[in-house]
C-alpha cells in the first residue's frame, strides 16, 4: 500500500556545529548514471523534483517514487572514513519502544530518504550521499536514484530499525554458496523485507558481507515488539547477541560475548548504560536526544530517534536543525 510520509517543521536546538565543509566534491550534476532505478521517466522526474534542502549541513530530503533493484552492484562497500557512532534501543515501555543513534562521520552531504517499493516495506532512512559521487548540491543529479542502496540507519513501516557502527576487530569469512552484499547495502535488504528482529537476522544470514574498502562493521537491530539484537562477526562468523534486559546499546567496541563491566569501560557505552540503567530502559525522544548529546563527538553528523510503534522520526543535524517525520505504521 502506498503511504504518505509527513515531514514536520524545521526548528533549532542549542547544539554547536560539529563538522566543517566537505572535503570531497562530486562530478557535475549532469554526469553519472543510476544502476538501481527501475522507474519510468515520470517517476524519475517526480523523485528528483521532490528533493528539498532542509539544513545547511547540507542535508536534503527526497521521496523515491517507484521501484528499484536493491541488489544492483551487490559487492559495493564504503571507503575508509572516521566511523564512530553510538546506538541504543530503549525497550522497557512496550507501548513506546525507541531506537536512537549518533552518526559520526566525515562532513559530507546527507539525505533523509523516503521509500515505498511495490514489493517491500515503506521506510525512512538516512544516507550519506557523497558515496553516490554527488556534490554538496545534488539538484538534478540522477545518481540520487541510487540513494536507496546506501542507508546508514533507518526504520520501516513494521517498526523494524537498524543502524551500523565500526568494529575494527570484526572479520567476515565467506560461507560457500552465498551471494556477496556490501556492508551498508545489507541495511536496505533488511528494511525492505524484515518486519522483526528474527526476520532481519535471517536476511543477514542469507549473504556474505563485504567489508573490503571500508571499516568492518557491526549492527544494532530493534523492532516494535521490544526485541533487539546485535549482529557481529566473531572469529569470522556471524554471531547474534539478543537483548537480555530492557535496553541494548552499541558503540565501536566488540559487544558479543564481552562482559558488561568490560563494555562499560568504553566511555560512550558507559554513559549510555548508566543512563539507561537509571531509567530502566524507558526513554522518550527528547530524553534520547539528550542522551545522544551526552555522547556526541566533534564529528557527529546527525542524531536520530525512531519510534518503533508510533512511526515518529526526529533528525537533529550537527548544525542544530531539527526535522520531524511520521512514517505510517502497518500491522
Amino acid at each position: 500500500m502506498r503511504r504518505t510520509l509527513i515531514a514536520g517543521g524545521l526548528a533549532l536546538l542549542l547544539l554547536a556545529t560539529a563538522c566543517g565543509e566537505s572535503r570531497r566534491s562530486g562530478p557535475p550534476a549532469a554526469a553519472g548514471s543510476p544502476t538501481a532505478s527501475r522507474q519510468d521517466p515520470a517517476q524519475v522526474e517526480r523523485t528528483l523534483a521532490s528533493l528539498r534542502k532542509i539544513d545547511d549541513l547540507p542535508m536534503y530530503e527526497m521521496t523515491y517514487d517507484g521501484d528499484y533493484d536493491p541488489t544492483a552492484g551487490l559487492a559495493g562497500s564504503t571507503p575508509p572514513s572516521p566511523f564512530g557512532c553510538s546506538l541504543f534501543a530503549a525497550l522497557a515501555d512496550r507501548d513506546r519502544p525507541l531506537f536512537a543513534r549518533n552518526f559520526d562521520w566525515e562532513p559530507n552531504p546527507a539525505l533523509v530518504l523516503r521509500t515505498d517499493p511495490p514489493d517491500g516495506y515503506a521506510s525512512i532512512s538516512l544516507v550519506d550521499i557523497s558515496y553516490l559521487g554527488v556534490s554538496a548540491d545534488p539538484t538534478g543529479d540522477r545518481r540520487l536514484l541510487d540513494a536507496p542502496l546506501l542507508p546508514f540507519d533507518g526504520m520501516n513501516e513494521r517498526g523494524l530499525a537498524v543502524g551500523l557502527a565500526a568494529d575494527d576487530g570484526a572479520r567476515a569469512e565467506p560461507a560457500p554458496g552465498l551471494p556477496k552484499v556490501g556492508s551498508v547495502r545489507i541495511l536496505r535488504l533488511v528494511l525492505d523485507s524484515a518486519a522483526t528482529v528474527d526476520e532481519a537476522v535471517a536476511v543477514f544470514r542469507r549473504y556474505n558481507l563485504d567489508f573490503d574498502g571500508g571499516p568492518p562493521l557491526h549492527y544494532l537491530l530493534a523492532d516494535a515488539t521490544g526485541a533487539s539484537a546485535v549482529v557481529e562477526f566473531v572469529d569470522g562468523k556471524l554471531t547474534v547477541d539478543r537483548r537480555q534486559g530492557p535496553w541494548q546499546a552499541l558503540t565501536n567496541v566488540p559487544a558479543v560475548g564481552v562482559p558488561d563491566r568490560e563494555l562499560r569501560q568504553d566511555h560512550r557505552y558507559g554513559v549510555l548504560a548508566k543512563e539507561l540503567d537509571r531509567t530502566g530502559g524507558v526513554v522518550d525522544a527528547a530524553g534520547a536526544l539528550r542522551l545522544l548529546n551526552a555522547v556526541r563527538q566533534s564529528h557527529t553528523r546527525w542524531s536520530v530517534t525512531y519510534g518503533l510503534r508510533s512511526g515518529e522520526v526526529r533528525v537533529v543535524t550537527a548544525g542544530g536543525g531539527t526535522r520531524d517525520y511520521r512514517l505510517p505504521m502497518s500491522d
